[in-house]
C-alpha cells in the first residue's frame, strides 16, 4: 500500500471517529497526533492525512450540501456511517485536492468503501463521486 493511500485510510478512520464520537474532526486528529507522541508504537501522523483531514473540515458543511443533494434516494443520516466518511473524504479530494487525479481520488475511495462498508458501498460511492468528477468545476467555484 501506497504512502499515499496509508494517508486516506487514517484520514478515513479519523473522520469516521469523529462522526462517530460526535466530535470535530481537528479535535480527534489532535487525539491521533497526541497519541503517535505518547506512544511509540502509534505511527506519526502523516502531513497528507493532516491535509485531507483539514481541508475537509475547512469545506464540511459544503460537502455535506452537496452529498445531501446528489445522493439520491439517500438522506445523510441514514447512510451507513462508513459510506458517510467514505464520500466526505472523496468529495474533499476530489474537488478540492488538485495534485491528485480525479480517478485515483475515486478509485482510494472506492477500495475504502471494499475494505471498510457493505457490499452495495463501493458502487454507491463510485457513482457518487462520479457525479461530482462531472459537476466538479461547477462545484468549486460555488463552494469558494
Amino acid at each position: 500500500m501506497s504512502a499515499r493511500s496509508k494517508a486516506r485510510k487514517r484520514a478515513f478512520q479519523i473522520l469516521f471517529e469523529a462522526d462517530q464520537r460526535g466530535s470535530s474532526v481537528q479535535n480527534v486528529l489532535a487525539d491521533w497526533i497526541r497519541h503517535a507522541r505518547t506512544d511509540e508504537r502509534q505511527p506519526p501522523v502523516n502531513p497528507y492525512t493532516m491535509q485531507l483531514v483539514e481541508g475537509y473540515a475547512d469545506r464540511a458543511r459544503r460537502i455535506d450540501e452537496l452529498i445531501a443533494t446528489y445522493a439520491i434516494d439517500w438522506d445523510l443520516d441514514r447512510m451507513p456511517a462508513a459510506d458517510r466518511s467514505i464520500v466526505r473524504l472523496g468529495a474533499y479530494e476530489l474537488i478540492w485536492e488538485d495534485e491528485t487525479p480525479d480517478a485515483v481520488a475515486i478509485d482510494e475511495a472506492v477500495q475504502l468503501a471494499k475494505e471498510f462498508s457493505t457490499d452495495d458501498s463501493p458502487a454507491f460511492v463510485n457513482g457518487l463521486l462520479g457525479r461530482f468528477k462531472e459537476l466538479k468545476s461547477s462545484l468549486r467555484r460555488e463552494g469558494q
